[in-house]
C-alpha cells in the first residue's frame, strides 16, 4: 500500500511539472512571425540523354561506329569521358518509343554530365554533325544547393525577428529570445531547368546552317527557404 501510494505521489509530481512547463510557456508573452526567403541560381550541372541508334542512318553506320564519332567529339570539346559519360539504361520516353516502334536495331543511351549551357549546346550541335540528333535534357542541379539552403534559412530567421520587432514597434515593447523555431521546409525547381534559345532533338532543319552556336542560358533555378519563428516579449 505505502509502494503504491509513493508511486503514484511520483506520476503526480512528474504530470504536475509538464504541466507547469506548459503553462509558463504559455503564459508569458510573446509574437509569432513566419518568414520566407528566395533567390535564383544559374544550375551547373547539366543531365543530357544521349541515345545512339542505328535507326539515325537507317542501318547504314553501325552503334559502335557512332560511339567512337560520339567519344571523339565529346574529348575535342574538353569532356572528360571517364567522368562525365556513363551507360545508362533505357527507362526514359525512348524506351516507350522504340518499344512502340518494334525497333530491331541497336541502340544504346548514355548520361552525359556538363557544366554550363554554352559547353551543353556545342555537344548537341556536333553531335548533330555525326548524325546523332536524339538528345534530350534530362535535368538540371546546382551543385552547392544544400549549402545555399541552410545560408537562406539563417536569413529567414533574420527576417522573421525584423518582421516581429516591426510588429512591436508601436507598442513600446521589444523582441527578446526565440522560444520556438520551426523550419517549413525547402523548395526548389531543379529538375525543371530548361534551355533557351536552342532545340534538344529534332535539329534537322539546322543541317544546312554553319554557325557557331550562341551563348545560351538555362532558366536559373529558384531556391526558397521558410520558416516559423516565436519570439519572447520583453
Amino acid at each position: 500500500m505505502k509502494k503504491t501510494i509513493i508511486t503514484a505521489l511520483t506520476i503526480f509530481a512528474i504530470a504536475n511539472f509538464g504541466y507547469s512547463q506548459t503553462k509558463n510557456f504559455i503564459d508569458q508573452p510573446y509574437i509569432e512571425t513566419s518568414a520566407r526567403v528566395d533567390t535564383l541560381v544559374t544550375p551547373d550541372r547539366i543531365f543530357l540523354t544521349i541515345l545512339i541508334t542505328e535507326k539515325d542512318t537507317k542501318g547504314k553506320v553501325s552503334v559502335e561506329e557512332l560511339e567512337n564519332k560520339m567519344a571523339k567529339k565529346l574529348k575535342a570539346l574538353g569532356i572528360n569521358l571517364d567522368t562525365q559519360l556513363s551507360l545508362s539504361d533505357l527507362s526514359s520516353n525512348f524506351k516507350k518509343y522504340f518499344l512502340k516502334q518494334q525497333d530491331v536495331l541497336k541502340s544504346k543511351a548514355y548520361t552525359l554530365i556538363v557544366y554550363d549551357a554554352l559547353t551543353a549546346g556545342k555537344v548537341i550541335m556536333e553531335l548533330e554533325n555525326s548524325e546523332i540528333s536524339n538528345v534530350q535534357l534530362e535535368k538540371t542541379e546546382y551543385s552547392k544547393i544544400k549549402n545555399l539552403q541552410l545560408e537562406l534559412k539563417s536569413k529567414a530567421i533574420d527576417k522573421a525577428k525584423l518582421n516581429a520587432m516591426s510588429m512591436v514597434k508601436s507598442l513600446n515593447q521589444k523582441v527578446g529570445n526565440a522560444i520556438y523555431i520551426s523550419d517549413l521546409g525547402d523548395n526548389s525547381n531543379q529538375y525543371q531547368g530548361r534551355m533557351m534559345g536552342i532545340q534538344l532533338k529534332g535539329m534537322n532543319s539546322m543541317d544546312e546552317m554553319k554557325f557557331n552556336p550562341i551563348d545560351i542560358e538555362f532558366e536559373k533555378i529558384k531556391v526558397e527557404s521558410e520558416v516559423f519563428v516565436k519570439f519572447k516579449l520583453e
